[in-house]
């Protein structure tokens, strides 16, 4: 008997429509999802609109789209504010800035906007999936679904897994990462997961490398990809991801897991500066 290919879910909410909540986007849609972005006001959405029919352009360019990128766009709607989630959405992933209070405040206002069974999903890279489904009445339909950038050509879902999460709830999750044509690895909660946790210990190691005069940038990323196989090394992935962003994990992960994830001095100088990488043309290398 042949099992039938898992299927993306009809309806998706995505809160937040920067580069990763337009990514997430793209790729549901691209899936055959109905999606529907919501972002904090009118302009705010048409740019978050465009950040998803630019990903579309550039997929198509490169053969990677079974359909039009005009087909796939015109299933991808938004809405300014929570109440415009669709409230048959089988799936809502908010993907805001790593911040506990604001993530909270906006699933919380979420879960009221949608059905009972919907389930709701964080897109946070390094925050406890426990503590923000603290805030949830129904936190079993909660788990972390955390996509890296950019989001399209990324092969990997990390599926976070709370105390309260429902079984049922985890196997829908990873049913959707493989219709996506994603692959998983499915981790219990805790700080960094397993992800960020090891993917920033390299980092900070190789920022204090830096600041301690061992080699260049290029050096240290040149041994781990040629050594060790990296697709890329510590220091160029750091700028990729932002340095403001890693400074706000390793803030957190030296809160909670102790010194050794405490931020090296070079990274919030370099913050403090505005070098944030390749979004604003300086990190550890110069950008176009």
């Amino acid at each position: 008997m042949t099992t039938a290919p898992p299927s993306a879910p009809a309806v998706v909410g995505v809160i937040g429509g920067g580069r990763m909540g337009a990514g997430i986007a793209q790729s549901f849609a691209a899936a055959g999802s109905s999606v529907t972005v919501v972002e904090s006001g009118g302009p705010a959405a048409a740019a978050a609109l465009d950040r998803v029919a630019t990903g579309l352009k550039r997929a198509a360019e490169r053969g990677k789209l079974a359909e039009p990128a005009e087909e796939i766009l015109a299933r991808v709607t938004t809405a300014d504010s929570l109440e415009g989630l669709p409230a048959g959405a089988e799936l809502v992933i908010e993907a805001v800035p790593e911040d506990p209070a604001l993530k909270a405040r906006l699933l919380a206002l979420a879960e009221k906007a949608v059905s009972p069974t919907t389930v709701l999903a964080t897109n946070t890279s390094s925050l406890s999936v426990a503590e923000l489904a603290s805030v949830l009445t129904r936190p079993g339909r909660f788990l972390g679904m955390h996509f890296f950038n950019p989001v399209p050509a990324s092969e990997l879902v990390e599926i976070v897994v709370a105390p309260q999460t429902e079984a049922g709830v985890v196997r829908a999750a990873l049913d959707w990462t493989h219709a996506l044509g994603k692959k998983d690895v499915v981790v219990n909660d805790s700080p960094g997961f397993a992800s960020s946790r090891l993917g920033l210990a390299l980092g900070l190691e190789a920022i204090r490398m830096v600041e301690e005069g061992v080699a260049e940038p290029e050096a240290i990323d040149d041994a781990m990809r040629l050594g060790y196989k990296h697709p890329m090394g510590p220091l160029r992935l750091t700028d990729l991801v932002g340095l403001d962003v890693r400074l706000a994990i390793a803030e957190y992960l030296h809160s909670t897991l102790g010194e050794r994830f405490a931020p090296p001095p070079l990274l919030r100088d370099k913050v403090a500066r505005g070098e944030l990488g390749r979004k604003t043309g300086q990190g550890f290398y110069t950008w176009d």
